[in-house]
């Protein structure tokens, strides 16, 4: 089960849109990657091909 985790002050931004964008501060407090493709997901997951980027 996943677990809930609390937003706070620095967790998201809100786009020009309106659109809320978590930062990696918020992903780094997730501790897993959704493979959503984020804008600053810090496991390095690409979109395009849909796999972890090496972080060596």
């Amino acid at each position: 089960m996943k677990k809930i985790i609390p937003v706070e002050e620095g967790d998201y931004y809100l786009t020009p849109e309106g659109y809320r964008c978590f930062t990696e501060q918020y992903h780094l407090k997730r501790g897993y990657c959704c493979e959503s493709g984020c804008r600053h997901c810090p496991y390095g997951f690409d979109n395009k091909t849909n796999s972890v980027k090496n972080t060596n």
